[in-house]
């Protein structure tokens, strides 16, 4: 998985990183596995931080993509500092490469995730990969399944949050806890 992420970001990597004179070209490989680094490091900071809604969002195609992400600002974000940190880059020029990079790569992720003719990568293994293991016993592709359809957005606000959430687990429909969890998973 890890050598996937690591070929697609070098697939984007053209201006922001090969044709960029602020790039040495003996540092392009460089840079480039630190672009993979910190798109890696990124999912799992903002996983370990519980926002799991939010990368569930982007893989589902619910938010607004690009740029303006959280997902997207918060790794472009760490390439910077990493940028700054490790090759002494200025922070624009830093700046230049994660906008340059990293929300193509991104897009790009999320549209081969969802691809069902593409093996590439694959919506379990990265937040196996991603969470370190601890997703490994939940059904990834049915809580995308459920997100993309808008089925956990309970209170219809156009997205899946903790208002969600509180709703699903405190409806008075009866039932306990577990149940309402099996339900969330057709169960």
């Amino acid at each position: 998985m890890l050598d996937n992420l690591f070929n697609l970001v070098k697939q984007y990597a053209g201006d922001a990183v090969i044709n960029n004179p602020a790039i040495p070209n003996e540092r392009n490989e460089e840079v480039i596995a630190e672009a993979s680094g910190s798109i890696q490091g990124g999912f799992q900071d903002i996983l370990a931080q519980g926002n799991i809604s939010d990368v569930l969002k982007l893989f589902g195609g619910r938010d607004n993509g690009g740029v303006q992400n959280n997902i997207t600002q918060q790794i472009s974000g760490g390439l910077i500092e990493n940028l700054i940190g490790k090759f002494g880059m200025d922070r624009q020029s830093a700046g230049s490469i994660a906008g340059g990079l990293i929300p193509a790569v991104l897009n790009n992720l999320v549209s081969k995730t969802n691809d069902p003719q593409d093996s590439s990568f694959n919506i379990q293994s990265l937040f196996n990969s991603f969470s370190g293991g601890k997703t490994s016993g939940m059904d990834i592709q049915g809580l995308l399944n459920k997100v993309k359809g808008g089925a956990l957005d309970l209170d219809g606000d156009g997205d899946t949050d903790l208002q969600d959430l509180l709703l699903l687990f405190n409806q008075g429909k009866g039932g306990g806890l577990m149940d309402k969890i099996k339900g969330m998973f057709g169960s």
